[in-house]
This record gives C-alpha cells, structure tokens and sequence, in this order.
C-alpha cells in the first residue's frame, strides 16, 4: 500500500492544536499521526488522500492566530512498525486494570488486563484520548457474553480488551488495509482471535450482521453518516459507544441517536474531546 506522508508546522504549537489538526486532516485521509515539537507528520494512504479538502479546511482553521504550513511527499518504504514502537509507542497504562504495551516492551506494570501489540501506524493506538474513554467504558460496563463490533477498528485494542472482559465474539472492520492485518496480527499475539472476525471495508459490510454491542471511534461526520446502519444491526437493548468528536459535538450526535431511536445515557469528557453512550 502507498502512502504519502505529510509534514505540518504550526505557530505557536501545542497539543490542543495538534488535536484539532488531527481532526481535520482526518477528513482528507489522513489516518495516522505522530506529533513533533514542530506540529506533526500524517499518513495518508495515497488512492484516499484529497489534498483539496485539506486546504479548504486548513485556510479556516478553527482556532484563532494560528498558522499552519505543510509539505507532503511520498512515504518512504521502510519498517513503519519498528519506527514506531521505538521512537513513538510508549505503554499505555489505565490504573491497575489494563496495560497496553509493544511486544518490546518488558519493564510493564502488572494489571488484570495485559494487551500487547504489534503497534503500527494507526490512529487509535490508545494514547488519544477519544481511545482512552472508550478503555475505560469497557472496564466499567458489563461485557459478558455480548456480541460486538469494533468499527473503524485501528490496532484493535478495544476489540481485544472486549474479548478479554468475556465478550462472546467480535467483528472488527478498518478501511485501512494495514489496520485489517495488525488487527490480526494483535489479536493472534493475546491468543484471542478464536471468536474474533477481522473485515476490510466500511459501513455497507453491516448487513444481516447483528449485535449487542457497538464500538465506533471515527469521527462526526462518519459517524453521523452511518448511525442508521449501526441502529439497524443492534439487537434491542444492545449499547452504542461513539466517540472521535468535540464536547460541542455531544447536541448533534445526541440528536440523532434520539431521531434513530436511542436513548442517551451519559457522556464522558476529556480534554474538549467526548464519549457518549447511547441504547437501543
């Protein structure tokens, strides 16, 4: 698969910035990001990238007196996975109840739950915040025995920590091709790819498919987009958690869940980004 790899420079730099540019150079395609003390570098996989779209978005960047510059090329073809597990994967660590951490990596805590992966470049490796809620959801609510989806799955990290909290089975789907075999991959290294289905491709793969549980950390627009198909496979009182937006967000996506039918049942927030919860 060809990449391009697209450096940004922002002034002033921070990581609030990095996030919303994160967000906006998602809807051009970009779907992996490793942030600098300059701003940030992009992948896109190139038959997806739109650079049109990207400057549309970047000549209105929503935060005031901030200025956005940027080069792309193609990306260079070399070991993704070990870059970056050695200069930009570090352990993830949620209180003494889970830990996700590289196959290098051996000076980790205990926790009840260990997940190791083979981390590749994909955003959804845990760190980000939208990543870390939906963690900690699945810590907290009963996953027994469910039937889950993990759409738009990335490293497949929720999939896998769903797995081990006693999920009956799982379906994972990723656009991205290299998500489709690290997904695989990491669910082979936790020993856990028993009851777990691993798809490429998007929201029209949901037919006759049926669930208990719904996992779709994207972000608004595609979320928005394709709710009514993740209503339409949710087995009655089966749960939605969305997240991969703004707190501003929440009305929106609130909205429509009650318009399909859903009851919302809270939110969580972290850092301008949100969490909610919904039920069928």
């Amino acid at each position: 698969m060809e990449y391009y790899e697209i450096t940004f420079k922002t002034t002033p730099t921070s990581e609030t910035i990095n996030d919303v540019l994160c967000a906006l150079a998602g809807e051009a395609g970009c779907e992996s990001f490793i942030p600098n003390d300059e701003g940030l570098t992009a992948y896109a996989q190139q038959k997806l990238f739109d650079e049109d779209v990207l400057k549309s978005y970047l000549e209105f960047f929503p935060i005031e007196n901030v200025t956005v510059e940027y080069s792309c090329k193609e990306a260079e073809n070399k070991d993704w996975n070990q870059e970056w597990e050695e200069n930009s994967f570090q352990p993830i660590i949620i209180g003494n109840e889970c830990v996700v951490h590289g196959t290098g990596h051996t000076d980790v805590p205990e926790a009840k739950y260990d997940i190791k992966i083979n981390p590749r470049l994909a955003f959804g490796s845990g760190h980000h915040q939208t990543t870390g809620m939906m963690m900690k959801r699945l810590l907290t609510d009963d996953i027994q025995q469910k039937k889950v989806l993990d759409m738009g799955c990335g490293t497949c990290i929720l999939g896998i920590l769903a797995l081990m909290r006693g999920a009956e089975s799982l379906v994972a789907i990723d656009i991205d091709e290299w998500s489709v075999e690290n997904s695989i991959e990491n669910l082979k290294l936790n020993d856990i790819q028993q009851n777990a289905e691993v798809l490429l491709g998007d929201s029209t793969l949901l037919n006759d498919m049926h669930f208990d549980l719904i996992l779709a950390n994207i972000n608004r627009n595609i979320l928005l987009a394709d709710m009514e198909r993740y209503v339409n496979c949710l087995n009655a009182g089966g749960t939605l958690y969305m997240s991969g937006f703004y707190t501003e967000d929440i009305p929106l996506i609130q909205g429509k869940g009650e318009e399909l039918g859903l009851s919302f049942i809270d939110k969580l927030e972290d850092d301008n980004w949100a969490c909610v919860k919904l039920k069928k």
